[in-house]
């Protein structure tokens, strides 16, 4: 049992039966607004316990301000009890010469800026099927070029999109690397040429970021909170639009003025997240538990 006048913070949606006085994270609203993009277990926890944790919270967080309008119509709870804290982006995510990344990409077979990159669990709602889609459209000397790197780990309902992944590997327009170390993956966003994100709903959406902070340009879905979080600096698309969707690829590869254009803003916005200001916001929202 928690010490008077504690604060119990669950950072994952749930908060212990035996809590007096605590803030959960709500990072979205998959689980009930795509429920079929999560096993059936995960969605009877959060019938189970997400609403009495909810009851239970003296203040939320969410992730964005998206999130936290969802939040708020989803359960009812009054604005003041919901606070959207961006997350934040690590300092080895950031922009590195060719010179230093191009050994480790060698171990991956890729040359820096030969590549376009999506990091992604492959899952329904992350619309991997509608980047490939849209990717096979593509002039072959654009595919050829920029063979599009997917790193990420398998996630619910992924058998179909492993099937066509496998397909286009061996056409050589794709290359699945799968799970990639901590210590690899700020080279390999640094050493992409476009960084693709078309997720049909996110909750922050971090790696759009990520790639930003690397000084690459970022393609992604208008939709969810992407918008918000890349403020203007990303190029949005409807992934369900393959024709759409494919132009803004083929812009994202060919067009320098936007390349330019879209690296400097990205960097900009990227500097605006850090791990601090998430600190210092959420020790904000816990001084506001305290005195409730």
């Amino acid at each position: 049992m928690a010490c008077k006048g504690s604060i119990f913070h669950g950072p994952n949606f749930f908060l212990p039966t035996w809590v007096n006085n605590g803030v959960i994270t709500v990072h979205d609203l998959s689980v009930f607004k795509f429920p079929e993009t999560h096993p059936a277990e995960r969605i009877k926890q959060f019938e189970r316990d997400f609403a009495r944790s909810v009851s239970q919270a003296s203040q939320v967080i969410t992730d964005s301000h998206t999130t936290r309008a969802e939040v708020i119509t989803f359960t009812g709870l009054p604005s003041s009890k919901v606070t959207a804290v961006p997350l934040g982006v690590s300092a080895a995510y950031r922009p590195v010469e060719d010179r230093h990344i191009a050994a480790p990409l060698q171990r991956y077979g890729l040359v820096p800026h030969n590549y376009a990159l999506c990091v992604s669990t492959l899952e329904p709602r992350k619309k991997v099927a509608q980047l490939l889609a849209a990717w096979r459209l593509l002039p072959d000397s654009l595919r050829k070029t920029y063979p599009l790197v997917m790193a990420g780990t398998d996630g619910w309902l992924s058998q179909a999109l492993q099937s066509e992944i496998n397909q286009a590997q061996t056409q050589g327009w794709v290359k699945h690397l799968g799970y990639v170390s901590e210590q690899d993956l700020p080279l390999l966003y640094a050493g992409a040429a476009l960084f693709v994100y078309p997720s049909t709903y996110e909750g922050f959406g971090l790696p759009p970021i990520e790639a930003m902070s690397c000084g690459v340009p970022v393609v992604v879905s208008k939709q969810s909170c992407l918008p918000e979080v890349t403020q203007g600096a990303a190029l949005m698309v409807n992934p369900d639009d393959i024709a759409e969707f494919c132009t803004a690829l083929e812009k994202g590869l060919t067009d320098d003025i936007w390349r330019q254009t879209a690296v400097a803003a990205g960097l900009r916005v990227a500097a605006t997240y850090s791990w601090q200001r998430c600190v210092d916001e959420t020790v904000e929202v816990y001084r506001r538990a305290a005195n409730s």
